[in-house]
């Protein structure tokens, strides 16, 4: 209340709520708003309409191409906010997201994330479990960010968002995403080559120092060489670590909205 008077200012929802009845011309605007990716909010005084404002988050340049890039990785994505229907379709639209939710609260994402998880809702192979990233930069995404398996925080959000995440984009852009996932994946791949290696080289070289040999050459691996054998096995799998040391990111993405490519391999 201001002076006596009841001031409201929110969605369409409000409004309903306050038992304000819109007229046509009012919805018609609202309805364009929301089309052209913008959110409405309505203020109300003493019962009556008294203003309407058109409020747009610009999309970040980089978007396009890293939902793109992500695609092209085969890693789904889905847009999950607060906004309502009319501007999270245009925004998903405009960014190439098939997998929409709208009017979304912030216990409600962290139930979709876990729903996700569990492959309920899911584009590809649905109702198989799934590891789930969040990136997010408000207060009302923490919750979804502390349910994620990897919750990623824009560095310039919220202290709230950057505590429940994970780990936090220090650049504020979203293209460390691409090279966080990439880079995993490199790390990954790493490790699996050295187990490999380290398999291959052990299963050959321990039959060879036990004398496999022996009874077909008489020959046999001496205690010196057989040391510095095994010595040879770690120091190459810890050079083979040391080469991540090298690690290349990703081409960047277009910033451009009309291009949306990006090789990542």
């Amino acid at each position: 209340r201001v002076g006596g008077v009841v001031v409201a200012v929110g969605n369409k929802k409000l409004m309903d709520s306050e038992g304000l009845v819109l007229g046509g011309d009012s919805v018609q605007y609202i309805t364009e708003v929301h089309n052209n990716a913008h959110t409405c909010v309505l203020v109300a005084i003493g019962g009556e309409l008294a203003g309407a404002l058109a409020i747009s988050d610009p999309i970040r340049p980089e978007s396009g191409g890293v939902i793109a890039a992500l695609n092209q990785m085969h890693i789904e994505c889905h847009l999950v906010t607060g906004d309502n229907w009319g501007t999270a379709k245009a925004i998903a639209h405009e960014l190439g997201i098939a997998m929409v939710e709208a009017e979304v609260c912030p216990a409600g994402k962290a139930a979709r994330v876990r729903e996700l998880q569990k492959g309920i809702g899911c584009r590809y192979h649905p109702g198989e479990p799934r590891g789930v990233a969040m990136v997010g930069d408000g207060v009302n995404d923490s919750p979804a960010l502390a349910a994620a398996d990897v919750g990623m925080a824009i560095g310039a959000g919220t202290d709230v968002a950057i505590e429940a995440a994970d780990f936090v984009l220090m650049r504020s852009d979203l293209q460390d995403v691409l090279t966080a996932i990439h880079l995993s994946r490199t790390t990954f791949n790493r490790i699996r080559l050295n187990y490999i290696w380290a398999m291959v080289y052990n299963i050959l070289g321990i039959p060879l120092a036990a004398g496999v040999l022996y009874p077909l050459l008489h020959w046999t691996l001496p205690p010196w060489l057989a040391g510095g054998a095994m010595a040879f096995s770690s120091i190459s799998v810890v050079c083979s670590s040391l080469a991540l040391r090298t690690y290349r990111p990703p081409k960047g993405v277009s910033r451009d909205k009309r291009l949306r490519y990006i090789n990542v391999k």
